[in-house]
């Protein structure tokens, strides 16, 4: 996936799926992939941190969902938690994310999506 974050500029993330139950969840696992500090060879930190993102979907009738992100750092370092604020960081990022998922599953067929 590319992705672009102020501190690092633009590099890739490598996400592995770790749960999965169709309709109603999907989490993933992030890996540093190409252009991140964390996958050169002589990084200090591991190119993969524990941190886990998910979707869970919630039917609430046959024509709406309601998607819940989250975000789970328990299984990550403390140091790094602490760099993260516990994934506070990702909060606004998120609201976004479920913003243009709306947007998506809710437009007129043909209907062009913005970007942010």
């Amino acid at each position: 996936m590319k992705m672009y974050f102020e501190e690092l500029g633009e590099y890739h993330m490598i996400n592995h799926v770790v749960e999965y139950e169709p309709n109603r969840r999907i989490g993933w696992e992030p890996e540093a992939g190409p252009g991140h500090p964390n996958a050169e060879p002589e990084a200090t930190r591991l190119a993969r941190w524990g941190q886990r993102w998910s979707f869970e979907l919630t039917p609430v009738s046959p024509d709406v969902t309601v998607v819940t992100e989250t975000f789970d750092c328990s299984r990550v370092q403390e140091d790094q938690r602490v760099d993260i604020d516990d994934g506070n960081i990702w909060v606004e990022s998120m609201h976004r994310t479920l913003e243009r998922l709306d947007q998506l599953c809710t437009r007129q067929p043909g209907a062009a999506i913005t970007p942010d």
